[in-house]
């Protein structure tokens, strides 16, 4: 006869029961979530996050991934013996890297992504700035520098991820955006998370990143800013007070923010779980930005 431990299954019980507001408040809402670092390169991460989303989806909410993929990309560069440059954390994008840059975030890892989160169901679908024109762009200008084929965004066509939605599927994003003149456009996939969000005006915006959020002082991990307004957020980014990888990821949240979404996130990709500890616990992690 099996010993049940009675401790436990409370305990189980007692975490579902602690979730179902979270559930019943997000219910039908669209979350944006910003796939990267260690999350999206590490294997034992990769099946934790995928049965994060599909959690997620089976309970009600609308989640949207939107991908970059530097470091393969950079992996890729050399392997094919091409120069990997950077200038102020944009990568120098000629005809061959943008080519690679296509090859890499499309055909390979938002492809990996979609068949992750397809093993649990019909559910996921990759797209890409040139379907539907859904990321539409122009070439980013800095003065004195020509960046090659790197873009900034000017449009995004919500209608082509609200049909999705609609139809209960999750898009997966790779954030190539495409020109009028049907040229493509690596784009830094945090500025297309936000805009993305803003355009679908969602609930929330989730970054998914190396460490554990904001701090006061990077080097004193004691120094984690748990929650931060968005005038305050502002004001740091001006005053240069955002440590340097996470400026874009910021602006990011700014700029779901300033359109109306109500929360945006940035939590630690390597805590397992860490969108479902996010969104359906009292405790939380990470820092949110909130208006």
């Amino acid at each position: 006869m099996m010993v049940v431990d009675m401790q436990a299954v409370m305990e189980k019980a007692e975490i579902l029961t602690e979730a179902l507001p979270y559930i019943k408040e997000y219910h039908g809402k669209t979350v944006v979530i910003k796939y990267g670092g260690a999350a999206m390169e590490r294997e034992d991460l990769k099946e934790v996050v995928a049965t994060d989303i599909v959690l997620m989806r089976y309970v009600g909410l609308n989640p949207v991934i939107v991908h970059g993929g530097g470091p393969e990309v950079s992996r890729q560069m050399k392997a094919m013996g091409k120069e990997v440059k950077f200038v102020n954390g944009l990568r120098v994008t000629d005809k061959d890297a943008i080519d690679i840059v296509k090859m890499v975030l499309v055909g390979k890892i938002n492809k990996e992504i979609v068949s992750l989160i397809n093993r649990h169901g019909r559910l996921a679908v990759g797209l890409s700035g040139d379907d539907g024109n859904l990321i539409m762009a122009k070439k980013k200008q800095m003065e004195g520098i020509d960046l090659g084929f790197v873009g900034e965004v000017t449009k995004i066509n919500a209608e082509v991820l609200n049909n999705l939605i609609k139809d209960d599927f999750i898009p997966v994003v790779a954030t190539v955006g495409v020109g009028e003149d049907g040229v493509s456009y690596n784009i830094n996939a945090d500025k297309v998370a936000g805009e993305i969000a803003a355009a679908l005006k969602a609930d929330k915006i989730i970054f998914l990143t190396d460490v554990d959020g904001l701090y006061k002082d990077f080097k004193n991990k004691d120094s984690l800013i748990s929650e931060l307004k968005l005038a305050d957020c502002e004001e740091k980014l001006a005053n240069k007070e955002i440590q340097q990888g996470m400026i874009p990821k910021v602006e990011g949240c700014v700029t779901a923010l300033k359109a109306g979404v109500k929360r945006s996130h940035i939590l630690n990709g390597t805590i397992p779980h860490a969108l479902l500890l996010e969104i359906f616990t009292n405790k939380g992690v990470g820092t949110m930005i909130t208006k």
